[in-house]
């Protein structure tokens, strides 16, 4: 073919028009592609209902089953019937516990704003801090080391450990408001309240979780934990109140507690873990201090019976 055939032919086949059936593709292509996008929040409210509509019908799997689950296959770790690589999996462990906190997350999400994230960040920094400190001194909770991989490490302290502290204390922090009422308004009430809650989750948590082999003391008073480490959850609950205040406005946070029933979910999730574990290893004061928790919640409408069932 010669070069001006060659050019004729491309042109010819450049100027030709699309057939029926590839224009009705692209426009199909194109209305899925908007109906997409149609579909998508398209603002941040939007975006936040969506979420407590996820969480709202996903209560059961979220607060029950994922913590029983999450009960057996830790206990099961420990003894030994879990094979590897399911055994402490810092993966799934990670995912469960993300998966666990989401109802917290939710449920403060619309009371963010730039200032509450900046006193979270401080929150966060903190945590790294004193965790850094205590591996490498042993203070202010006493010597200790992790015992298992809970995900990536940066000097000795997992990169997830704010998932597994600052969501402890703002539960604490938000089962206070509830309890307290109209007595929280005042800073020195809720200091004196949450302080003391914080420190008894941490007595149910840290002897389940030394029994399972997340952490170990070298021994210690209460269930192998040595009491200096509850020492030094006084000092970081005190740190986490004052940040916390900071953080969120009280009209803003208290209204929103009042409206989300689903807001206290992960301290259910808190109860049915780590009063499961404990119980199997026959802790029984934390295990007692996980059903008084239950209790509480019960008290402020947050344990609903009919959360146990799978059908709502």
């Amino acid at each position: 073919m010669s070069g001006d055939e060659s050019s004729a032919t491309a042109r010819g086949s450049a100027g030709e028009r699309p057939t029926e059936e590839q224009s009705t593709a692209r426009r199909t292509a194109g209305d899925d592609a908007g109906g997409l996008r149609s579909r998508l929040p398209g603002t941040r409210g939007e975006a936040e209902a969506v979420l407590d509509r996820l969480v709202r019908e996903n209560r059961f799997t979220i607060a029950v089953l994922f913590p029983a689950i999450g009960a057996i296959t830790l206990v099961g770790s420990a003894e030994g019937w879990v094979p590897d690589p399911l055994a402490f999996n810092p993966w799934f462990v990670l995912f469960g516990v993300l998966v666990m906190r989401s109802p917290l997350v939710v449920g403060v999400l619309p009371t963010l704003d730039r200032k509450a994230v900046g006193w979270i960040g401080v929150l966060v920094a903190y945590t790294y801090a004193i965790e850094h400190l205590g591996v490498r001194t042993g203070w202010p909770y006493g010597t200790f080391e992790y015992t298992i991989s809970l995900g990536p490490m940066l000097g000795g302290v997992p990169l997830a450990l704010p998932v597994f502290f600052i969501p402890l204390v703002v539960n604490a922090y938000l089962l206070c408001l509830l309890l307290l009422g109209g007595r929280a308004s005042n800073g020195w009430v809720r200091l004196l309240a949450v302080v003391p809650t914080v420190v008894a989750m941490d007595l149910v948590l840290d002897p389940g979780a030394v029994a399972v082999g997340f952490w170990d003391f070298g021994g210690g008073a209460f269930y192998g934990v040595p009491l200096s480490n509850y020492a030094g959850w006084v000092l970081s609950a005190t740190v986490a109140v004052i940040c916390l205040d900071r953080a969120f406005e009280m009209a803003s946070i208290r209204d929103r507690l009042a409206n989300c029933e689903f807001m206290l979910d992960d301290m259910v999730s808190f109860v049915i873990l780590w009063g499961g574990i404990n119980v199997f290893y026959g802790n029984y004061v934390p295990a007692a201090l996980a059903l008084a928790f239950g209790v509480g919640l019960v008290r402020t409408d947050r344990f609903d019976s009919g959360l146990l069932d799978p059908r709502r």
